[in-house]
């Protein structure tokens, strides 16, 4: 999967789980749970979401690794 298609598929689902969010000026350096304000349940809703929409698989052990937005979009892009 490319940047392109990741970046969307993310801010897709943030705007599924999170829908206060304003993605027209998301910055990609938000940390997910303190920027965003995801709670647990809202971030396992969110990596539930980018593995039915991308088929991308986020094992808890990874949960640090996608913790921005950024990190989820590279997350997606080197394993989609």
């Amino acid at each position: 999967m490319n940047e392109q298609d990741a970046r969307q598929a993310v801010h897709s689902a943030i705007g599924q789980v999170a829908p206060d969010v304003d993605l027209a000026a998301l910055d990609e350096n938000s940390r997910l749970r303190q920027d965003l304000e995801l709670d647990s349940l809202d971030f396992l809703r969110l990596v539930e979401t980018i593995d039915e929409s991308t088929g991308v698989d986020i094992p808890e052990r990874d949960y640090n690794t996608v913790a921005t937005v950024k990190g989820l979009i590279d997350y997606v892009v080197s394993r989609g």
